[in-house]
């Protein structure tokens, strides 16, 4: 019965394995997109953290200052930011139902 039990526990831990490989591939391709000041700067980032592209209202460049200049990247920054933090939110949604009823301790993250 040992040894049966041993097994079966053995070909969980493969599946839930499987499982992650999958929802970590699906988390990596996953797009968020992030914006900041109003909605007129706009960045798309991959689950890997990869911005894919920029985009910014032309009234904000039309004769910038170099004021302008450092609140645009500002703005630009704090989009970005707003993508990273819902691409991390996006993450503990999904690894939280996956490993839900599992009985982990406090803290602890998969994968290993």
């Amino acid at each position: 019965m040992m040894k049966g039990g041993m097994a079966g526990l053995m070909k969980q831990a493969q599946q839930m394995q499987e499982k992650m490989a999958k929802m970590q591939e699906e988390l990596a391709n996953a797009e968020v997109i992030g914006k900041a000041g109003g909605d007129m700067v706009t960045v798309v980032m991959t689950g890997r953290h990869d911005v894919k592209s920029v985009s910014i209202d032309p009234s904000l460049v039309e004769g910038l200052s170099e004021d302008d200049k450092e609140m645009l990247e500002a703005v630009v920054a704090a989009a970005v930011n707003d993508a990273v933090r819902k691409i991390e939110a996006n993450s503990q949604e999904k690894m939280g139902s996956m490993t839900a009823g599992m009985n982990l301790p406090a803290g602890m993250k998969l994968p290993f």
